[in-house]
């Protein structure tokens, strides 16, 4: 009697059994069971987003829809290639295409690519290793300072995972190899990697990475046009990132179309709604930066570390914004001459801050990395702008923006105090009609 109610299943609230309450889960199961946790909301999110205008050819801020876990997938793959240019500054090529009609995604790039040999702990080629096994890859040494954006092991191996079929194409020159190699089922198939004599056409390394994301798991039919508008912006940024490293000069390529973008200071002069820099300098290998008057009275920023676009900033951008405020804050007690009072937030209100710069081992709020939390003693180099850089800002016309923002706030202020009578206020220089009308326009809008 004793063991026939040992042996009876524990019932818990609800009829479930204990082991209907407590589960074990395989890695590549709780992956596909918890996206959020590895890749991001895989709910459609609806937001303001600077994308590619395919017409213009410009990047321009829109309010789309996107699934941020699918954006994450697809900027693995590109971020894992863009690394490759600061393990070999020979790279001088990157190809992205992006396939709305048939659902596919690829990303390409040359130079020193992956060794096609045999693993000799794990048994399997060292393509596989990268790309199908999770938790593996060559960033853990954390003793070691990288300025890659890859460190935790997952990487490509997300993208791997939440798509249907997934091909590592690479060429070894070294060994003489070629190899491919299909993955389905969300990465629960490997295929036989097919391992080939290089052929005369093979000339030089490269790794190429194709994948059909699996759309019903972002709840998507199809590679809307949002979505190819988002992914194809984030090609023109590797344009912009990646050519003012050292080595060789990159090209990178759209859908077989060669981007006309030579440097970070002509990418950035592709945004609608954004001033292009009046102050701009290149500090080293690792930092640029450029100064501009925000359009819209509040601060602005774009920015980029180690070639992932941080659309919330983090620690790189107050690094900057920081020392050009501290000297806009000096230069206007020089120059405001009618005693308006002028905070420090009104100063950053009106300031908009371009930074690209490569950072060791940086640190992100979470899996999107679009917020850096790395401090700056620990960032491996320093951007103490220099004061000819300072001083150029005094001459850019940031400081009459500031003084006649700060202003005309003070008139509409005084104006809401003194009701419908008429008060003369002494001390601060008239507003335009035109710059009051703008001004005004904006409020309303707000």
């Amino acid at each position: 009697m004793l063991a026939s109610i040992e042996n009876k299943p524990a019932k818990a609230k609800g009829g479930k059994t204990v082991e209907d309450i407590y589960q074990k889960k395989t890695q590549l199961e709780h992956i596909l069971l918890r996206p959020d946790t590895y890749i991001g909301s895989v709910e459609p999110l609806t937001t303001d987003m600077y994308v590619l205008d395919a017409e213009t050819e410009r990047l321009v801020s829109k309010n789309i829809t996107y699934v941020p876990g699918l954006y994450k997938i697809f900027d693995e793959i590109l971020v894992n290639a863009a690394d490759n240019k600061q393990r070999d500054l020979s790279m001088d090529r990157m190809e992205i295409d992006v396939d709305a009609e048939a659902g596919s995604i690829s990303v390409k790039n040359n130079g020193k690519g992956i060794p096609i040999v045999m693993h000799k702990e794990e048994k399997v080629y060292i393509p596989e290793l990268i790309f199908g096994h999770l938790l593996t890859g060559s960033n853990f040494d954390d003793g070691e300072k990288k300025t890659t954006g890859g460190r935790n092991g997952f990487g490509a191996k997300l993208a791997n995972i939440f798509s249907t079929s997934f091909t590592v194409e690479c060429v070894d020159m070294a060994s003489k190899q070629k190899y491919v190699q299909e993955f389905t089922e969300n990465m629960g198939v490997a295929g036989k990697p097919k391992v080939t004599p290089l052929t005369k056409a093979d000339k030089a390394d490269y790794v190429k990475i194709t994948f059909v994301p699996d759309l019903a798991r972002f709840k998507m039919d199809s590679l809307d046009a949002d979505t190819v508008a988002l992914l194809s912006k984030r090609a023109y940024d590797m344009a912009g990132c990646m050519s003012s490293k050292g080595g060789s000069k990159m090209s990178v390529y759209l859908n077989g179309s060669k981007l006309p973008i030579k440097s970070f200071k002509d990418y950035v002069g592709m945004y609608d709604g954004l001033n292009v820099p009046s102050v701009y300098e290149k500090f080293g290998d690792r930092w640029e930066v450029g100064i501009a008057t925000s359009k819209d009275e509040e601060f602005q920023s774009v920015s980029f570390v180690n070639s992932i676009c941080t659309s919330k900033g983090g620690g790189h951008v107050d690094y900057i914004e920081k020392q050009v405020n501290a000297h806009l804050m000096k230069a206007l007690k020089k120059k405001n001459k009618s005693g308006v009072d002028v905070k420090a937030n009104i100063v950053k209100a009106n300031t908009c801050i371009y930074v690209n710069c490569l950072i060791e081992n940086p640190t992100f709020d979470s899996q999107t990395k679009d917020n850096l939390t790395s401090r700056p003693k620990n960032f491996g180099s320093k951007c103490e702008l220099p004061d000819k850089f300072l001083k150029a800002l005094d001459k850019s016309g940031i400081i009459e923006a500031i003084i006649a923002n700060a202003t005309f706030k003070a008139q509409k202020g005084m104006k809401k105090l003194s009701g419908t009578k008429k008060t003369k206020i002494k001390g601060i220089p008239k507003v335009s009609p035109s710059e009051r009308g703008r001004s005004e326009h904006k409020e309303e809008v707000r």
